[in-house]
């Protein structure tokens, strides 16, 4: 949404303009094809998470950069079971959630923090569009999404929430992807997608209409909206979002992910193992120098902070 609301409100032009660029925003409502769409060379940039940048587009040869880091998943992500309590009541169930997506990752992260694996479940393969109709059926008890599903799947009766993002801070990350290759031809492109990115938040912070205008778009409203924030990590200013990929647990989180991605056959047929594919982050590089796939490289979003773009 705050790339529709650039779109919409004329900021993002404005940035284009000054680099001399021409920048075209696209939606498209199903998440897993947009990101298809870009590993396809259809689009030079893709709102996705973190693991999804390392599984489709990277696992696919496609390097890319992230170029922005806009916030990490605080809440927004979580496992819900009809009538039960505990995530311990998931033991045996059939669970619902879009396979070898976030969800399915967080659902392996719950399942491990009380001593559980999937061999304790059955997945369920379920499209984002269909899921809350799915949790509506009797024969549907348990699920993995993120909101705004959550919050629907919450308002529905006997639901109960037992394991969210909040329990693993930091590790579902959602991104700006950009073609590497078109970064370093067109760094004008990346100066402006940054620079719209840092205009839109700033007004996204301290403008309630256009957080409001944010959750018409989504189909939702204001409070709704407003409640999807509280449970996001935003990273409103970009020093914040440069300290957060120097860290060294970044690097850590990628190789927790790139270990699960592996596990689940999600890095290529030819994959040996989960160290195939390179992640450079600015405390160096997992797995294969070599292989380079996926980069998280701050210097876009530092010229942000120094108020030099």
């Amino acid at each position: 949404m705050p790339w529709e609301y650039g779109d919409s409100s004329g900021i993002i032009d404005k940035w284009a303009k000054k680099y001399d660029i021409d920048i075209e925003v696209v939606q498209i409502n199903d998440y897993i094809e947009s990101i298809n769409q870009y590993s396809a060379g259809a689009f030079d940039a893709c709102a996705m998470t973190n693991m999804d940048a390392l599984t489709i587009p990277s696992a696919g040869g496609v390097d890319s950069t992230a170029l922005i880091v806009g916030d990490f998943s605080n809440g927004n992500d979580a496992v819900i079971l009809k009538e039960k309590t505990s995530i311990e009541d998931i033991k045996g169930q059939r669970v619902n959630l879009v396979e070898l997506s976030v969800s399915h990752y967080l659902l392996a992260r719950a399942l491990d923090s009380v001593g559980l694996s999937e061999r304790d479940v059955q997945v369920v393969n379920t499209s984002d569009a269909d899921m809350v109709a799915a949790y509506g059926t009797d024969q549907v008890t348990a699920v993995s999404t993120w909101n705004p599903l959550v919050n629907e799947i919450l308002n529905m009766p006997k639901s109960n929430q037992v394991f969210d993002s909040s329990q693993i801070p930091g590790e579902i990350i959602d991104l700006l992807v950009v073609h590497t290759e078109t970064l370093d031809k067109y760094p004008a492109f990346g100066k402006a997608l940054v620079g719209a990115w840092y205009e839109i938040m700033e007004k996204m912070q301290g403008d309630e209409s256009v957080r409001e205008h944010m959750g018409i778009a989504s189909g939702a409203d204001l409070a709704r909206y407003e409640s999807q924030l509280a449970s996001t990590k935003m990273f409103y200013q970009p020093g914040d979002a440069v300290e957060f990929v120097h860290s060294p647990e970044l690097k850590k989180t990628m190789a927790d992910i790139a270990e699960f991605s592996f596990d689940h056959g999600l890095l290529g047929e030819g994959a040996p193992d989960a160290q195939f594919i390179g992640i450079e982050t600015p405390a160096g590089i997992y797995g294969n120098a070599a292989n380079v796939m996926l980069r998280f490289n701050p210097e876009y979003m530092q010229l942000a902070a120094d108020d030099k773009l």
